[in-house]
């Protein structure tokens, strides 16, 4: 698989939202300047209060493989490693990006006379 960014969606389950957040801050922290990674975010589910997944995001198939594969990989996501969604068949997704669309513009997106 070659070709395209990747996006990496993990579901956690948490009945306490005042641990979630913090987990999520120190495996991103641990994962600061990894090769490859563009970024991550952070998303709650608006029907269920329990639910959260992590979208990252990363430059390309082998960026990501290589990261998964390699020795930090484990150490940097243990934070959040308790909190996967093990009632899932699979408690994450991997995507390859093959389209988008940039966001249209208001007129507060145009800064004129700058």
């Amino acid at each position: 698989m070659t070709g395209g960014a990747i996006e990496v969606v993990l579901y956690h389950l948490s009945d306490d939202p005042d641990r979630v957040l913090p987990a999520y801050h120190e495996a991103s922290r641990r994962m600061t300047g990894t090769a490859g990674l563009l970024g991550n975010k952070l998303l709650h589910a608006v029907g269920d209060p329990r639910s959260y997944v992590v979208v990252s995001r990363w430059s390309d198939w082998e960026a990501f493989t290589a990261w998964e594969t390699g020795a930090a990989h484990k150490d940097q996501t243990a934070p959040l490693r308790p909190l996967r969604d093990t009632g899932r068949d699979r408690p994450f997704e991997i995507y390859r990006e093959l389209a988008s669309y940039a966001g249209e513009r208001t007129p507060a997106d145009v800064t004129e006379g700058v």
